[in-house]
C-alpha cells in the first residue's frame, strides 16, 4: 500500500509543478476523492477486437476498475474506474489533413497516459493535435469524477467533476466543475465552473455560464471534501444496479439485440427496454424502460430512463435523459441532464440540438420545437425562451448576438453547419447509416469484443498495484 501512496504523491507533485503559477494544490482534492482501500478491490479489464490494433502495456500502475480498448501504454499512473477508448486511433500510413497540409502517420497512434489520476473519467482519443499525430498523451493531470476528455490531449491540468474538454489541446490549465470547452488549444488558463465555451478561431464564439447558485445545487467541489450535489446523488442512487454486471462472468442478454446493433457486455439494461437496428450502447451506459430507435446511441456513462428516442439520436458521453421523448436526429450533448417527470414530460422535436452541459429539470411539461438549439438552465417555457434559438434564426446572425446570459460572436451559419457536421460524423462513426453491407461503424465492428480481466496484488508491499503486462502483436 505504501508504494501506491508514493505513486499518488508523485502525481500530486507533478501536477502542482505544472500549475504552480496558479498556486493550486491538487492534493486536498485527490486524497479525499477515493479511499485507498477502494483502489485495491476492483479489477480492470481491456477489450480485444480483430478490427483494432493490439498494444497494451502498463507499469507500476493502479488501474482500479478501468476499461481499456485499442492501443494503449500506461506508465506509473493511477487510473481509477475510467474508460479509455482507442477505437478511433489513427493508423500508420493514414493521412491527416490540417490547414492545407497532408501529413502521413509514420506509426500507429497510441494512447499514452503517464502520471495521471483520472477519477471515473471518459477518455476518447480521436486526437486533433497536429503536433504529435502518433501519440495521444495525458500526463501530469488530475481529472475528477465523470469528466470527459474527448479528442483532447492534456498536459499538466486539473479537470473538475463533470467537466468536458472536447477537441481541445490543453497545457497547464484548470477546467472548473461542469465547465465545457471546445476551443482548439488552451494554455495556462483557468476556466470558471459552469462555463460553456465553443470557439473556432475568429469564425464563431459561443459562451454561457451557469449562475453559481444554480450550479451549486447540481455539483460542487470543495477542498478536502468529495463532490456533492444532484448529479452525484443521481449516479450514486444507481451504483448498486451495476454491481451484478461486474460480478457475474457469464451474463445473459436480457433483451433481443439485432445483428446490426451492439450492446456492451458492461452496459446495464432494465425494464421494458427496446433496441432497434444499428443502435450502439456503450459500456457503463444505463437503460431503463428505454426505447432506442434505429441508429440511436447511448455513449459511456449515459442514462436513458422511461424515455423514447425515435432514431439517429446521439446521446453523448455522460448525458442523462429521464421521462422524455426525442424526435429523430436529436443531439443531446456531453454531460447534459434532461429530467422530466411522469407529470412533467419533456418532448424534443426532430433535429434539435441540446448543447453540451445543458440542464433541463422540469417543473412543468415542456415541448421543445423541431430545429432548436437549447442551452443553459431550463425549468419551464419561460426559461426556454431565454435559453434557445432556432437553427434558422441563428444562421442569420453575423456579428454579435446575445440572449439572456448567452453571448455569441461571429457567423451563426458556420456555427450551425459545424454542429450538424459533427453530429453526422458521430452517427456515421457509430454505424447508424449501415445498410447491411456498407457504412459499418462501431455498432457493427464492436459486437465481438473479448474482455480480459486483471486484478491487483492483494497483499505485501505491492498491494493495490497491478503486475506489469506487455501485450504486443
Amino acid at each position: 500500500m505504501k508504494l501506491l501512496e508514493n505513486l499518488i504523491d508523485r502525481i500530486i507533485d507533478r501536477v502542482n509543478i505544472n500549475l504552480r503559477e496558479t498556486g493550486m494544490d491538487v492534493g486536498p482534492y485527490i486524497r479525499k476523492a477515493v479511499h485507498l482501500n477502494h483502489l485495491v478491490k476492483f479489477y480492470s479489464f481491456y477489450g480485444f477486437s480483430p478490427q483494432h490494433p493490439v498494444l497494451f502495456f502498463f507499469r507500476r500502475s493502479n488501474l482500479a476498475g478501468s476499461y481499456f480498448f485499442g492501443k494503449c501504454t500506461v506508465d506509473l499512473s493511477v487510473v481509477y474506474k475510467s474508460d479509455i477508448r482507442g477505437d478511433e486511433l489513427k493508423q500508420r500510413g493514414e493521412v491527416y489533413h490540417f490547414q492545407g497540409s497532408q501529413m502521413p502517420l509514420r506509426d500507429d497512434e497510441v494512447i499514452r497516459i503517464r502520471d495521471a489520476y483520472l477519477v471515473k473519467t471518459l477518455v476518447h482519443n480521436h486526437s486533433h493535435n497536429p503536433e504529435d499525430l502518433e501519440t495521444f498523451l495525458i500526463q501530469n493531470t488530475v481529472s475528477m469524477h465523470y469528466a470527459n476528455i474527448h479528442g483532447a490531449p492534456v498536459e499538466g491540468c486539473f479537470l473538475g467533476p463533470f467537466s468536458t474538454v472536447d477537441l481541445t489541446t490543453l497545457y497547464d490549465c484548470i477546467i472548473g466543475t461542469f465547465a465545457y470547452v471546445q476551443v482548439g488549444e488552451l494554455s495556462r488558463r483557468q476556466v470558471e465552473p459552469g462555463r460553456i465555451w465553443v470557439k473556432n478561431k475568429d469564425v464563431f464564439d459561443f459562451s454561457y455560464c451557469f449562475p453559481k447558485e444554480v450550479l451549486d445545487n447540481y455539483i460542487v467541489l470543495e477542498p478536502n471534501k468529495k463532490p456533492r450535489g444532484i448529479f452525484i446523488d443521481f449516479v450514486d442512487a444507481r451504483k448498486t444496479d451495476f454491481q451484478e454486471i461486474f460480478d457475474v462472468v457469464d451474463l445473459k442478454v436480457s433483451i433481443p439485440v439485432p445483428s446490426s446493433a451492439s450492446l456492451s457486455r458492461y452496459a446495464l439494461v432494465r425494464g421494458a427496454s427496446h433496441i432497434s437496428e444499428n443502435v450502439l450502447i456503450a459500456q457503463r451506459a444505463y437503460l431503463e424502460n428505454a426505447w432506442m430507435g434505429k441508429g440511436a446511441n447511448a455513449q459511456e456513462n449515459c442514462y436513458i430512463i422511461d424515455s423514447r428516442l425515435e432514431g439517429n439520436n446521439v446521446t453523448a458521453h455522460g448525458a442523462k435523459i429521464i421521462h422524455a421523448r426525442l424526435g429523430k436526429n436529436v443531439f443531446v450533448g456531453f454531460n447534459s441532464f434532461l429530467r422530466g417527470t411522469p407529470d412533467h414530460k419533456l418532448t424534443i422535436g426532430k433535429g434539435s440540438i441540446i448543447a453540451p452541459h445543458t440542464i433541463i429539470d422540469l417543473d412543468e411539461p415542456l415541448d421543445i420545437p423541431a430545429g432548436q438549439l437549447a442551452w443553459g438552465y431550463i425549468r419551464n417555457k419561460q426559461d426556454l425562451k431565454k435559453h434557445s434559438i432556432s437553427a434558422k434564426e441563428l444562421s442569420r446572425v453575423k456579428g454579435t448576438f446575445t440572449r439572456g446570459a448567452m453571448k455569441f460572436q461571429g457567423s451563426g451559419a458556420k456555427f450551425v453547419k459545424a454542429f450538424k457536421h459533427r453530429i453526422d460524423h458521430i452517427l456515421e462513426a457509430n454505424g447508424a447509416y449501415f445498410d447491411g453491407k456498407n457504412n459499418k461503424g462501431h455498432a457493427q465492428t464492436e459486437q465481438d469484443i473479448a474482455f480480459n480481466i486483471i486484478h491487483p496484488y492483494s497483499k505485501g508491499r505491492l498491494k493495490g498495484l497491478y503486475p506489469s503486462i506487455d501485450i504486443r502483436p
